[in-house]
């Protein structure tokens, strides 16, 4: 298999730092999202493209992907959180926007990685998918469906190993927003994440890279917490 690495959302956050660590691994790592990275290397190959043109994913990618042919690892990064809001409140179209780019997108995605030879695929996934806290509404069952999403396809893709993967609390725009702009009396999520363990990008994609080197151990398909392995 080549050291051939993919990786969506590569722009900033976790995303940026699995890229670089796959970088200073010496693999060949294929970057997709919005914005190019600062990063100077031969090793990596960048494609700009705004995952939310779900529609197009397929015509616009697919022969990017193909030429690859070959792949150790996927990771499907690529997401948004969405407004932290009542179920009450929000309506169907920011359901489906969120929806919509964490696992319609993907499905894409797996779509045309399965015409390709890819050892292991892991979509980022989160304990929001299992726990039904108040404002997550998008976020929660969105990340449901990323972990029924990888369930599926792993019987549709018997040579990849695919799991929905969890990485814990990462200190992200994203987290901060939760963390710092959110009023905690109202939802009671925000202040467990304020009082939790936080880790840096880095940290977080050094646990994610240790899930692959334990691969074996995972039954494809599988959701997984890094925080209880």
């Amino acid at each position: 298999m080549s050291k051939n690495i993919l990786i969506t959302g590569c722009s900033s956050g976790l995303g940026l730092a699995l890229t670089n660590l796959y970088l200073q691994k010496g693999f060949k790592v294929y970057g997709i999202s919005r914005n190019k990275p600062n990063i100077e290397n031969e090793n990596f190959i960048f494609k700009a493209y705004d995952l939310k043109q779900i529609k197009n994913i397929k015509a616009d990618l697919t022969n990017f992907i193909k030429e690859i042919k070959e792949f150790e690892t996927v990771y499907l990064n690529a997401g948004m959180l969405g407004e932290i809001k009542s179920s009450l409140d929000i309506n169907l179209d920011e359901l489906n926007e969120v929806y919509e780019l964490n696992v319609y997108a993907n499905k894409e995605l797996l779509d045309i990685f399965a015409l390709c030879e890819v050892k292991n695929i892991i979509t980022i996934s989160s304990g929001a998918s299992k726990n039904g806290s108040k404002g997550w509404a998008a976020y929660s069952l969105s990340k449901a469906g990323v972990n029924m999403l990888m369930n599926l396809y792993s019987k549709e893709m018997p040579n990849t190993k695919l799991l929905a993967v969890a990485p814990g609390v990462i200190e992200t725009p994203m987290t901060d927003y939760i963390r710092f702009e959110i009023d905690d009396e109202e939802y009671p999520s925000a202040k467990r994440l304020k009082e939790g363990e936080i880790q840096t990008p880095n940290e977080a994609a050094q646990r994610l890279n240790n899930v692959i080197t334990r691969i074996n151990e995972f039954e494809s398909g599988s959701f997984i917490d890094v925080r209880n392995i």
